[in-house]
């Protein structure tokens, strides 16, 4: 299984809807980093995405973007 990693908020309701879109796929762990509650995880988050807001998914090493990205990869498929 692969590795995902989602960088999110507790409120964010773009990040619940990945988690949902996810655990359809079958995926059943996300490493979650909460940006909300470190101020240092965003900024690592924005230097390694160039992106500000969320979710910021990575699947394994790839970045795949946000929520609408990963519903047109889904869709792509």
């Amino acid at each position: 299984m692969a590795h995902v990693l989602m960088y999110s908020t507790q409120v964010c309701p773009y990040c619940r809807m990945a988690e949902k879109l996810l655990a359809t796929k079958g995926v059943v762990e996300i490493e979650k980093v909460l940006i909300d509650s470190d101020p240092q995880k965003r900024e690592e988050m924005m230097t390694r995405t160039g992106r500000r807001t969320v979710p910021q998914i990575y699947i394994d090493d790839t970045h795949v973007g946000g929520f609408d990205d990963l519903a047109a990869l889904d869709k792509a498929k």
